[in-house]
């Protein structure tokens, strides 16, 4: 039995997203330096081809990104950020039945995004850039906040806590606070542990361990664990051998009540999400 909590259908734009079952989101990343896929799907018809397979093998949600944010990677300009992404939105808004998902941190992009057919705002900075939250509101899009500490350029470099769910768990609230202040009620919230942000590799397994402890605060969970290197840590595989580890830990967040799965491999995890549900249908 999963432990998911159940919400009524999200507003996304002009569509809603179910959240009475486990989701599948699809990574398009339009960077040339993200960790996986950096280069693959710059161009736009390369981009639109690869979220067209990934709507046919299931993913309800494409997270589009112009910014990468693996460990050390730099910030971009709000304009190069833009340039990247925008004719990308577009032309999926127009061919695609799809939620998208814009995934940023920029204000500028965040507003026009919105005016190009975005359906939600994934930041993994929680609206913590200047302009970010009244950009964010204004756009009234739903928003996933994620945790991190400091910048992806920076993040990595000796992260502690004394209790790793608890802290991340106290920052979620605080950003979910500041959002209330600026006018985003906490019924457009999602939340994101922020696995590989800001942690070590032992930080991320007991954060994944006891990630239910979160629904405490009633609002979905989105994980993202796709390809990461804590299934390296653990397999001793490089990013083009981690299908299999991150099949398991989808597997493990469904059961531990995740509402969206962000994902490279949408129909393999698409797989993996329809038999748990059968299973826990049958009598």
């Amino acid at each position: 039995m999963t432990l998911k909590h159940s919400f009524s259908p999200l507003p996304c734009g002009g569509r809603a997203l179910d959240l009475t079952r486990t989701q599948v989101m699809g990574i398009l990343n339009v960077t040339p330096d993200s960790f996986s896929d950096g280069g693959r799907f710059t161009r736009r018809d390369d981009a639109l081809r690869h979220a067209e397979a990934m709507c046919r093998a299931g993913a309800t949600l494409i997270d589009i990104g112009g910014e990468s944010t693996r460990p050390g990677a730099q910030p971009v300009g709000a304009e190069q950020e833009l340039e990247r992404v925008a004719s990308v939105i577009e032309v999926i808004a127009a061919e695609l039945d799809v939620i998208i998902s814009v995934d940023t941190s920029t204000p500028a992009v965040m507003v026009e995004a919105g005016r190009l057919g975005a359906g939600l705002i994934n930041d993994v900075r929680s609206l913590q850039r200047e302009g970010a939250l009244v950009a964010a509101a204004a756009t009234g899009l739903p928003v996933c906040l994620m945790h991190m500490r400091g910048e992806p350029t920076t993040m990595q470099q000796n992260p502690q806590y004394a209790d790793v769910v608890a802290e991340v768990e106290g920052f979620l609230v605080e950003r979910m606070q500041k959002c209330a202040a600026a006018g985003i009620t906490s019924d457009k919230l999602l939340l994101d542990p922020g696995f590989g942000f800001a942690k070590t590799h032992e930080h991320n397994l007991s954060l994944f361990k006891r990630m239910e402890l979160l629904h405490g605060l009633k609002r979905p969970l989105l994980v993202g664990v796709s390809r990461k290197s804590m299934i390296g840590r653990v397999l001793g595989h490089e990013v083009g051998g981690r299908l299999y580890g991150s099949l398991a830990l989808a597997a493990l967040a469904v059961v531990k009540g995740a509402h969206i799965l962000r994902v490279h491999d949408v129909a393999e995890t698409v797989d993996v999400v329809r038999m748990i549900a059968a299973v826990e249908a049958a009598e």
